[in-house]
């Protein structure tokens, strides 16, 4: 078992399987998948549409449960919230009766922040992402990259300890998906959190440190050595085995 506080992985998934339905219906989005995301990572998971990534995602930020294995949050001591978590998801999923710095003040004002307070918060993220001059916009007066990045300002507002972001360069064109990236980026690093993208896009994979093959629910990366044990080089491992479907 991993310890928990300072030291120990922000994630910790150990052979996390999700299957939607069952019997001759059930359908397994993650085959158990054996990874760890640590402070200051960035990490690409990469693979075709359909290939398990949105879905181990989820299951990191405690979104949906595994049907099988288990997802921790050591360094936590307990699960994770959205201020630990910040997802960004492929749709930014605006709310259109409320404009720009309502939007990204919204899940602020929901956890208890007071509304004078999210609103400050909202504006200095929105002001980090480059748009700050669109705070009293509508979703419907935004271009798809300015909606993007009022999503990463309603995430960066937040101050979570990972940033989790689902293909969000996926509807964009290659210069505005070039910019998201460099604004995730960018936000990890002031926020000082970990950084775990899903993409199909090579080119994004390459701006990340690490990259995680995905293919058919499978997930391939490399695991580090214990905490508690002596340093060594990380092994290859493959995360799932024949028959785990569950």
């Amino acid at each position: 078992m991993n310890p928990t506080g300072p030291g120990a992985p922000l994630i910790d998934c150990r052979d996390a399987a999700r299957t939607y339905g069952q019997g001759e219906h059930a359908v397994v989005a993650v085959h158990g998948a054996t990874c760890q995301v640590r402070a200051d990572d960035r990490i690409a998971i990469m693979g075709p549409s359909g290939s398990g990534k949105s879905t181990l995602l989820h299951l990191m930020a405690g979104l949906e449960r595994p049907t099988s294995g288990e997802i921790t949050w050591p360094a936590l001591g307990r699960p994770a919230t959205a201020r630990d978590i910040g997802v960004v998801f492929q749709s930014p999923s605006l709310i259109p009766a409320l404009d720009v710095v309502e939007n990204t003040a919204l899940p602020l004002a929901l956890s208890g922040t007071s509304e004078p307070e999210a609103r400050r918060r909202a504006l200095s993220a929105l002001d980090a992402v480059g748009i700050g001059d669109l705070a009293d916009k509508l979703p419907e007066e935004l271009s798809g990259g300015q909606a993007q990045r009022v999503a990463v300002a309603r995430v960066l507002a937040l101050r979570p300890r990972v940033v989790l972001a689902d293909e969000p360069t996926g509807q964009l064109d290659r210069a505005t998906g070039r910019h998201v990236v460099d604004v995730l980026l960018e936000t990890a690093a002031e926020l000082g959190a970990a950084l775990v993208v899903t993409t199909h896009d090579p080119t994004v994979g390459e701006r990340l440190t690490e990259r995680w093959p995905m293919h058919e629910g499978r997930l391939a990366t490399t695991l580090p050595a214990p905490i508690s044990g002596p340093r060594t080089a990380p092994r290859a491992r493959p995360n799932a085995t024949r028959g785990e479907t569950s």
